[in-house]
């Protein structure tokens, strides 16, 4: 196959990346596109954007730290703002190439887009080919087909821990060829191009989260290497201040700045050289769980979205918008779930503890849809990954993965456990 236009999604990184990898493999020439995609921009029917700044911002960083790597081995970046699905089409029409190569998505409207762009390139006779790229654990290795998998977790972890085996992490290509200077490679656009004002992200944030794949190892290096947090992991997961608490990952996971498997093999790294324990484990353990909310979507397909769930509990809710409007903006006069709300307006980041109780919040005592917090968190996290949001929200609502029937959390519990001098709370709502 003479060329190959690699298209990438949410796996904008060079180590461990299949269709990267396997266009080196068969392609003379490779070249490298990325759309954004200007319909993540628009208005929800709720009065906020689809994607907001904090998640926009890091993607920005993402792509320019992609197009700096690959410059650094001879190629380019190619940028294109529209829609993928005819932007990639035309790129691929002009590049004359035989394939595009590209990450394989669950979620509909990802899946939509591969439908649609496989047809316009099926009219210029290129084909497009998907790798499923994601997770720890590779689709095809499950030790069941995807519609045999377990609805508990704790059964889908036993089973592939005991019987599926995980790929080794891809060798990094390191060199491609140039792109022609006369081709528009096309620029990064800047926040304003996409009709963000210019917004400050608070100093008070637990970590300076910035994008890229350079970024991601960074705060691999720091975590593990550095400051030897990873051994105290399990311990401290569940706080509320500070970089170290947990590992942050989750940012360049959502965006593939970091693969699983990259960061599987330094765990076991860091086993072997310092120390194995629960905590080193546990970091293993939550990328499962982040493996299984992807196979979820891919079980369930648009069920996921829906308020009723994968269960199809049927749910009431008052849906007030008066009071979701209190909940977004950290202003329900309960404390540990303002502190938490703010926190996440004004960073784009929250801890897990705190996603789950103002989660819970929202759907059990304020008694509003769980579709709408899933498409506050959608617009506000950084780390925001369609499968292990939507599933997540599923799972406190009652209609997804959990076991346990009307799982509640009790706040003010909750709040004197993870929060017990409220030094989280006071941090968050002393300037108010």
């Amino acid at each position: 196959m003479k060329n190959i236009l690699v298209w990438f999604r949410n796996d904008l990184r060079l180590h461990d990346n299949l269709p990267l990898y396997q266009a080196s493999l068969k392609a003379e020439k490779i070249y490298f596109i990325y759309c954004i995609d200007t319909r993540w921009f628009e208005e929800t029917h709720l009065g906020f954007k689809k994607t907001d700044i904090f998640r926009t911002k890091f993607l920005l960083e993402s792509l320019a730290s992609l197009r700096m790597a690959l410059r650094k081995k001879g190629s380019d970046l190619i940028i294109r703002v529209g829609k993928p699905e005819i932007e990639v089409a035309k790129v691929a029409e002009m590049l004359q190439v035989q394939a595009v190569f590209a990450s394989k998505e669950t979620t509909n409207e990802e899946t939509l887009i591969e439908f649609i762009l496989e047809k316009h390139l099926e009219n210029k006779k290129v084909r497009l080919e998907l790798f499923w790229n994601y997770t720890l654990y590779h689709l095809d290795d499950l030790p069941f087909p995807i519609q045999k998998l377990p609805n508990i977790f704790t059964e889908f972890r036993k089973c592939v821990e005991k019987d599926a085996t995980l790929r080794s992490v891809l060798p990094t290509v390191q060199h491609f060829n140039p792109i022609s200077h006369d081709f528009l490679v096309g620029e990064i656009p800047s926040l304003t191009d996409l009709g963000f004002q210019d917004v400050s992200i608070s100093n008070k944030q637990v970590l300076h989260f910035k994008g890229g794949e350079k970024e991601g190892i960074l705060r691999l290096q720091e975590y593990f290497w550095e400051t030897d947090s990873l051994k105290t992991y399990k311990e401290t997961r569940d706080s509320l201040l500070g970089a170290n608490y947990s590992s942050k990952f989750s940012a360049w996971l959502s965006l593939g700045c970091l693969s699983p498997r990259y960061i599987y093999q330094e765990v076991k790294k860091y086993e072997k050289e310092r120390i194995k324990n629960d905590s080193t484990y546990w970091l293993i353990f939550e990328l499962i769980w982040r493996d299984y909310f992807r196979f979820v979507a891919k079980k369930y397909g648009n069920q996921i979205f829906q308020e009723f769930g994968i269960k199809q509990n049927s749910l009431q809710f008052k849906n007030d918008i008066y009071l979701f409007k209190k909940w977004i903006k950290g202003e329900t006069g309960v404390d540990f779930i303002d502190a938490n709300m703010r926190e996440l307006n004004q960073t784009g980041f929250m801890s897990n503890r705190g996603r789950q109780n103002v989660a819970s919040f929202l759907v059990k005592d304020l008694q509003i849809s769980w579709i709408w917090g899933a498409m506050y968190f959608e617009s506000k996290l950084i780390d925001y990954d369609p499968c292990s949001n939507w599933c997540n929200w599923m799972y406190i609502a009652g209609v997804g993965n959990d076991p346990r029937e009307n799982r509640y959390f009790n706040i003010e519990s909750q709040a004197k456990k993870y929060d017990a001098k409220g030094l989280y709370v006071k941090f968050w709502l002393s300037d108010f």
